[in-house]
């Protein structure tokens, strides 16, 4: 397996196709990538050479934010919206969605688990 990026790609892929596992690069970045380097797109992981690989690896080291770096720069975006405290900042500290959702039904994947909560029982008139 070629070890891009510190991340090891599928040798039985296309190479356009095993580039998309890294994070940070997409279809269109890999394709792009593959025309810059000089590699045809549909040339299997395995049956690159180490010359290749290492170009593509510079390529990438050069062009391309990836892996930790990407994640470090996404949590550092999010901690200065939370340090000051901008709508976004304060739906990213309470765990709600950010961007406009609704939150009366449909939020469980950002809320969590539902916590019921004892309801209201029907309000008895005494005579």
């Amino acid at each position: 397996m070629p070890r891009i990026a510190g991340v090891d790609i599928p040798n039985e892929k296309w190479i356009s196709i095993s580039l998309t596992y890294i994070r940070g690069i997409g279809h269109a970045t890999a394709k792009r990538l593959c025309e810059e380097a000089g590699l045809d797109p549909t040339t299997k992981a395995k049956e690159l050479t180490d010359d290749q690989i290492s170009s593509l690896a510079g390529l990438i080291d050069r062009t391309c934010v990836v892996e930790g770096h990407l994640q470090r720069q996404v949590a550092q975006n999010i901690a200065r919206l939370r340090d000051i405290q901008c709508y976004r900042g304060l739906r990213h500290r309470r765990g709600l969605p950010v961007r406009g959702q609704r939150t009366r039904t449909n939020a469980r994947t950002r809320k969590g688990k539902k916590k019921t909560v004892a309801g209201k029982k029907g309000v008895k008139e005494n005579k």
